[in-house]
């Protein structure tokens, strides 16, 4: 049910959060003064007058603040993540308090304050306004979460695709109800004459999708999802978004393997003749050091920190069970090399008497403790010593058993370019949800995109969001 539509409700959305920002910012640059007058540091304030003074500074700062975090499209209500709000919040503070201090120093050059104001409290007034404009759009958020899950604004969504990637979507967004999406149908592309389901996941299917642009109109909708498989011909998915383009609708594609490949695409020439050719994807110079420096520091610090705790799990494992601690499994890592991955052992010594296979939900191999530290994540912890060997890092593919490897690089394409780095404790794939028994192929179209696009800001965004998933969820990453 819609109490308000999506488009009314996006604008009080944003009136809101501008309003939020505005009190945030004004507060921060309050408590910047009180706090210059009570910290006698790095001297005791000097010619700090009443705040009234500080008043017109006060608007700038906020007038600044709000104008960077427009340009920086902080008030598109996007669904980026938490992470990358912040992100963007530290650097349109940065930018909008030093455009602030230029501003008021032309504005109130003949005042008090445009001449003597404390420099301290111009740094204080910063660090308050990403402190407080951060917790402002955390209580935002939660906030228009809640109205979004009452009614506010939601959003009538099309899935159109009957098979695994649709199967995929839809769960995403019966699972998220947050996202403000109402599912009202699913359209079939079956055009040879075969069965059409009734349903996929208890979502209707509303008709084909040669009756598109009718089924829009019909059902109201807002959103077409285009979940087609990866050999739909370009030139039918065309012909689809033209049907859309008739009515008021957002359009969304799930991407193909070819559409992820073709990001690090340059143009070059052989011989005079114009070729397309794919970037070389592993790291080299500076950027392998950067990485591996941050692997040596951070599962260093991990080491020290967690060695109580693990030696803690460690003889927990021991008491429940004869056998090992730890469990020694090979996997494939950088280059196709072998290397022995270590985890606590959270099954019984002859678990894989009948040959290896993949662990499932409930499985009756698992022991008390094992069972506990795989919801947890715990079992992972001891891989801290592969990436401080250099076998792993921190970030990275989840590495694969030999014989999966072998399996898999037949049938999904491109399935060894994962191994042009090294594999790593969490990944891109697996903090959005692609963990364990998840689909083969779409966990490596996440991994491909994670090579392709790897900074040193993604590894740590990816490392606060497991951080972050592990508090909130046992089974979220």
């Amino acid at each position: 049910m819609r109490l308000i539509k999506s488009e009314q409700a996006t604008r009080l959305f944003i009136l809101f959060l501008v309003l939020t920002d505005t009190l945030m910012a004004g507060l921060s640059f309050a408590l910047a003064y009180s706090l210059r007058l009570w910290l006698p540091w790095p001297d005791p304030a000097q010619g700090i007058d009443s705040f009234a003074v500080y008043v017109p500074m006060m608007f700038i700062h906020v007038f600044s603040l709000l104008g960077v975090f427009f340009f920086a499209k902080l008030y598109s209500l996007s669904r980026a993540s938490r992470v990358d709000e912040v992100y963007s919040i530290i650097a349109g503070s940065t930018i909008g308090t030093l455009m602030g201090v230029a501003l008021a120093s032309l504005v109130l050059r003949n005042s008090f304050v445009g001449q003597e104001y404390s420099r301290v409290m111009v740094a204080y007034a910063w660090g308050f306004s990403i402190l407080l404009v951060t917790l402002g759009r955390v209580v935002n958020h939660w906030l228009r979460k809640y109205l979004i899950r009452h009614g506010w604004g939601r959003r009538r969504v099309l899935v159109v695709g009957t098979g695994d990637v649709a199967r995929m979507i839809l769960q995403k967004i019966l699972w998220t109800p947050e996202l403000g999406y109402d599912m009202v149908g699913v359209v079939s592309t079956d055009a040879g004459g075969g069965e059409i389901p009734y349903a996929v996941l208890s979502v209707p299917v509303v008709g084909n999708a040669a009756q598109l642009g009718r089924i829009i109109d019909e059902q109201q909708a807002d959103e077409v999802i285009f979940a087609l498989p990866e050999d739909t011909p370009h030139y039918d998915i065309l012909w689809l978004i033209s049907e859309c383009e008739r009515g008021r609708v957002t359009i969304r594609v799930y991407p193909d393997l070819f559409q992820i490949m073709a990001g690090p695409v340059g143009i070059g020439e052989l011989g005079g003749i114009p070729v397309l050719t794919v970037r070389d994807i592993a790291l080299t110079g500076w950027r392998r050091v950067a990485k591996r420096a941050m692997d040596v520091v951070g599962a260093t610090v991990g080491l020290i920190f967690l060695s109580p705790f693990m030696m803690f799990i460690a003889a927990l494992v021991k008491l429940e069970s004869s056998g090992p601690a730890f469990y020694i499994q090979e996997r494939m890592g950088l280059d196709g090399r072998l290397f022995p991955m270590i985890k606590f052992r959270s099954m019984r010594v002859d678990a894989e008497k009948s040959g290896p296979g993949w662990t499932t939900e409930d499985d009756p191999r698992r022991t008390k403790i094992g069972t506990f530290l795989r919801e947890k994540n715990l079992d992972e912890l001891p891989q801290f010593i592969n990436v401080l060997l250099g076998d792993m890092s921190l970030v990275g593919p989840r590495p694969e058993r030999p014989m999966y490897v072998d399996q898999f690089r037949r049938s999904i394409p491109r399935y060894m370019d994962r191994h042009r780095e090294k594999a790593g404790l969490t990944g891109w794939a697996q903090v959005n949800g692609y963990r364990g028994d998840t689909s083969i192929p779409e966990r490596t179209k996440y991994d491909l995109w994670y090579i392709e696009n790897w900074s040193l800001y993604l590894d740590i965004k990816i490392i606060i969001r497991t951080i972050l998933q592990i508090l909130r969820s046992p089974n979220a990453y």
